[in-house]
């Protein structure tokens, strides 16, 4: 994938757009300094290239049943590209393993998964063992979050070599 180059213009709209994706364009526009019909180009500039993956809410688990959240990491038999695949295949299909990262290192994947409490959670750990090409199962729940923040932009004094 290739990087674009971004003005500041783009990179105002991203930040505003991760504030607030429910932001009516005349406002964005307003907030970046432009008017609203270059604004809308823009933006639907940055969903068809992709850096713009999607627009949704941010919902609270515990408000909707869901007490206990646990990362997982879990190590296969094989790395062959089928092992791979059948695995992913399996974890796709399950509504409550929320995302599921390929990594490196001891562990292959890294799973963040939700359940409405322990027992569940046990549950869920069972069903990863019954997932294809299982070796290695190591669960951590979430005590607590410490902090969840939006992705940094460019430029911004939060990005990579920004100075703090």
């Amino acid at each position: 994938m290739e990087r674009q180059p971004f003005d500041g213009i783009d990179l105002r709209i991203l930040s505003e757009l991760q504030n607030d994706g429910r932001i009516r364009i005349n406002e964005l526009a307003a907030r970046v300094g432009i008017t609203a019909p270059p604004c809308l180009r823009r933006v639907r500039a940055l969903r068809s290239s992709g850096v713009i993956r999607a627009v949704r809410a941010t919902l609270n688990e515990r408000m909707l049943g869901y007490e206990v959240t646990t990362f997982v990491l879990i190590q296969l038999e094989s790395q062959t590209l089928s092992a791979i695949e059948a695995f992913e295949g399996a974890v796709a299909a399950v509504p409550r393993f929320l995302q599921c990262w390929r990594i490196s290192g001891d562990a292959d994947f890294m799973l963040k998964c939700v359940a409405p409490d322990v027992d569940d959670m046990r549950q869920q750990l069972l069903q990863f063992a019954s997932l294809p090409n299982v070796r290695k199962i190591r669960s951590f729940p979430v005590l607590g979050v410490s902090k969840d923040a939006p992705l940094p932009i460019p430029g911004s004094p939060a990005a990579p070599g920004s100075a703090t």
